[in-house]
Parts: C-alpha cells; sequence; structure tokens
C-alpha cells in the first residue's frame, strides 16, 4: 500500500531540487502548486525526523525550502535516476 503523503513529498521534494539546484524544471508551476496544497505538514508519515522538518520548513508558495532540506543527496540520487536526460 502507497502513502500518498509521503509520495508527494518526495515527488514534491525532487521537483524543487531539480529547479533550485538543477535549474531543471522536472513539472510544470501549476503541477507544482497543485501538488504543494496536498502536502499536510502535520500528517504523521513514520519519519519522524523528517515529519518535524516539514513541519518546520515546507512553505507551500515557494521552493526555497528545500535548500536545507536533510537528505539532499538522496534527493540528488532520485533526480538522476528518474528524471535526468
Amino acid at each position: 500500500m502507497v502513502n500518498e503523503e509521503i509520495r508527494n513529498r518526495i515527488r514534491l521534494s525532487v521537483a524543487a531540487f531539480a529547479y533550485e539546484f538543477m535549474n531543471d524544471s522536472i513539472m510544470s508551476d501549476e503541477e507544482y502548486d497543485e501538488l504543494s496544497k496536498k502536502i499536510n505538514k502535520n500528517k504523521d508519515t513514520g519519519n519522524q525526523y523528517l515529519d518535524n522538518w516539514f513541519r518546520l520548513n515546507f512553505v507551500p508558495d515557494s521552493g526555497m525550502w528545500i535548500r536545507t532540506h536533510p537528505q539532499l543527496s538522496r534527493l540528488n540520487y532520485l533526480y538522476k535516476k528518474f528524471y535526468k536526460k
């Protein structure tokens, strides 16, 4: 079973990483905004560390929050594996 909150957070994080660090838009602004609205910062996903980080740092109307993400190397890996052309 897929946890939608986790899936959405990962997709949004990789998109923000790609845009902010790689100068690559892997989704449209509209898709990013729509996905941002689905993020529930107060929902527990089972990863207390990242749940707390999202509660304190995630801002739905910006991508700058990604700059302090604690797993940038993992986001870079996901970006390269699934989105890099």
